[in-house]
Order: structure tokens, then C-alpha cells, then sequence
């Protein structure tokens, strides 16, 4: 008995520590050739707003998303690397085929997460899934995640 009271109270703190911060996502920083085709992209076809920089420096625009979080467009040479499906940036919408008609009348691809082009991806949960890839070739997922 006295061993799992301790295993409780281990337990306990464990989890408490873990909840310590509240961290909530406040923004991803994409490395870009070009700021303003990039821009474009994510405010055009992603539809996402974009905001002010405090400092409203010339290669770095900013888009929100969802109100309380950010992705950060900053253009700049960089050391070029493969980039996959595996990492990717996620959106989340209710209204997956509404979105998939934008991307077909802005002749924009998709692909399911196996690489079938124009295919949609319903996984386990009954989540359904597409990627695309913005002007840099970066991965975007878009699903019908609720959260």
C-alpha cells in the first residue's frame, strides 16, 4: 500500500511539472527565396491575413493564423536541404472541400500523404488530410482535425 501511495504522489508531481509553463504555438519562421511570392501564396491561396512587423523590415512579412498564432515569411539565403512530407507546417478547416476547390481554380496540386496527386488521404481517426507545397517547395498539410 505504501508503495503505490508513493507511486501516486510521484505521479502527481510528475504531471504537475509537466503542466508548469502552458505553453501555447505562437509562431513557425519559414526561410523563403522570395518574401513577396511567398507572401502571396499564403495570403492569396492559403487566404491567411497578414500582419504588421513591429519593425517592418523589407524581407519579412508576417500572416496569422487563427487569430493567436503566426507564420513568419523571412527571406534570406539559406543552405538548400531536401524537404519531405514528414515536415511539414499543419493547417486545420472544416470545410476540406472548399478548400480543395480554391486550389483547383488557382491550379494549385495536392497530393495524398502516399504521393497520389489530387487525392484525398481519411485516416484512422476519420480525419482527412491533403498536401501542398508553397513557392519554396515547403510542405503544407490541410485536415479536417477539430480541435
Amino acid at each position: 500500500m505504501k508503495n503505490c501511495i508513493v507511486a501516486f504522489l510521484l505521479f502527481c508531481t510528475t504531471f504537475c511539472v509537466a503542466q508548469k509553463f502552458q505553453f501555447q504555438f505562437d509562431h513557425q519562421s519559414i526561410v523563403v527565396s522570395d518574401v513577396n511570392a511567398s507572401a502571396e501564396f499564403y495570403g492569396n491561396i492559403l487566404g491567411l491575413k497578414e500582419t504588421e512587423h513591429p519593425d517592418n523590415p523589407s524581407n519579412i512579412r508576417w500572416f496569422v493564423v487563427n487569430g493567436n498564432s503566426h507564420v513568419h515569411l523571412i527571406e534570406r539565403e539559406f543552405v538548400p536541404f531536401e524537404k519531405n512530407k514528414s515536415m511539414h507546417l499543419c493547417l486545420s478547416t472544416q470545410d476540406l472541400e472548399g478548400v480543395i476547390a480554391h486550389l483547383e481554380k488557382n491550379g494549385i496540386t495536392y497530393w495524398d500523404w502516399p504521393g497520389k496527386k489530387n487525392a484525398v488521404t481519411t485516416r484512422k481517426d476519420k480525419v482527412r488530410q491533403i498536401y501542398i507545397q508553397d513557392p519554396d517547395d515547403y510542405w503544407i498539410e490541410i485536415n479536417t482535425a477539430v480541435h
